[in-house]
């Protein structure tokens, strides 16, 4: 299901191109069991109004079939880059990623792609892929939308339940003080990741998945 930060990249793309094609796919090769995969929201009519809203041209929904049909084998492989951090905790997940994105240029021959800022490290994995694999893309990435509480819009937060947003909300406080602290002065990497983690720590309901 589409949210504002989704219309923000349309918005984006649309203030600074003749065209604009806009893609919707649920890729079945970045969940890791079918039962994600299945729970994933899905909206395919309201996805179409905000393609309308934001003066899409064209809207390419692809079937998984027509993705993955019978036989398919081939993948993309980003390497190190795609098996730390979230890569570590999701295996496969950014080949995933990396080999429908591939397949989506291929197949939109765009000249300009626009990603959210919110997935940091799938932007980079898109960045190395077009730098290795010599596509003439230009990459802009869009900064994060997020709620009136801090969270960034996307798909899974919007499921979470209110305790669940409130102590989901600590790593936005993090940030926030992060920030502050840098205004204020401080340099020292090690001190800013402190500011940072004390409100994730203070949360009963929350803990950091993965670090630098």
């Amino acid at each position: 299901t589409l949210h504002d930060g989704h219309a923000a990249l349309l918005r984006t793309a649309r203030a600074q191109c003749e065209s604009v094609v806009a893609t919707l796919f649920v890729n079945p090769r970045q969940f890791e069991s079918a039962a994600d995969l299945a729970a994933y929201p899905r909206n395919e009519a309201a996805d179409l109004d905000v393609f309308e809203a934001a003066g899409v041209d064209v809207a390419y929904l692809p079937a998984t079939e027509e993705m993955y049909p019978d036989g398919f084998a081939a993948s993309v492989q980003v390497g190190p880059l795609g098996e730390v951090l979230e890569g570590a905790d999701r295996p496969g997940h950014f080949d995933g990623v990396a080999t429908v994105v591939t397949k989506l240029f291929h197949l939109t021959q765009p000249q300009r792609a626009y990603f959210g800022q919110k997935d940091w490290q799938q932007t980079r994995v898109i960045q190395r892929l077009v730098d290795d694999l010599d596509f003439e893309i230009a990459l802009t990435i869009v900064p994060t939308v997020r709620d009136s509480d801090g969270l960034a819009l996307s798909s899974r937060n919007g499921q979470l339940g209110p305790e669940d947003r409130a102590a989901a909300a600590a790593l936005w406080h993090g940030l926030q003080a992060a920030a502050l602290a840098r205004e204020q002065g401080e340099r020292a990497p090690g001190r800013l990741e402190c500011v940072l983690l004390a409100p994730v720590e203070s949360e009963s309901r929350a803990r950091p998945a993965y670090g630098a």
